[in-house]
């Protein structure tokens, strides 16, 4: 099963998107999403489970949700630094042992395992600035694990 992960759209959602999540089962928004309308385009492709940003202020969505999806639990959450989570966070995946904790904030790419758990952050995937590198990603979760796949976006 073919999961797609997008991060800090900030307002704008690429075109592209739409084509490399064809197929996917489920999006997971790591916040930081700037349009409310972006998560509704995007449940034309897919389910979306979608959490709040720093950005997003006024918005509706949740700070962190879990869902499991291809019996793998995941925790999305916007702000995490794997080597120094907040109490708060730490005490989350604690109590819900997540195989992934997805997040963002960061614009840049991570996949590491950390304490047995998948750390994974797509990157950014807002309007093109600066040169800045832009990317979401495919987790495809079969009986070998969760494999990921990063996708420039152009």
């Amino acid at each position: 099963m073919k999961i797609g992960v997008i991060s800090d759209t900030h307002g704008f959602l690429d075109p592209a998107v739409e084509k490399v999540f064809k197929g996917v089962k489920h999006i997971l928004h790591a916040g930081d999403v700037g349009d409310p309308m972006i998560p509704l385009e995007l449940q034309f492709v897919a389910p979306v489970t979608t959490v709040l940003g720093n950005n997003d202020l006024g918005m509706t969505f949740r700070e962190t949700e879990v869902v499991t999806v291809a019996n793998k639990k995941f925790l999305i959450h916007h702000i995490v630094n794997p080597f120094a989570l907040t109490e708060k966070l730490l005490l989350r995946i604690k109590r819900e042992r997540p195989d992934a904790v997805i997040f963002g904030h960061t614009h840049k790419r991570f996949c590491e395992l950390v304490d047995g758990i998948l750390f994974f952050n797509p990157g950014y995937s807002g309007a093109a600035k600066f040169g800045t590198d832009r990317s979401v990603a495919i987790l495809t979760v079969d009986e070998r694990g969760i494999t990921p796949e990063f996708v420039t976006l152009r």
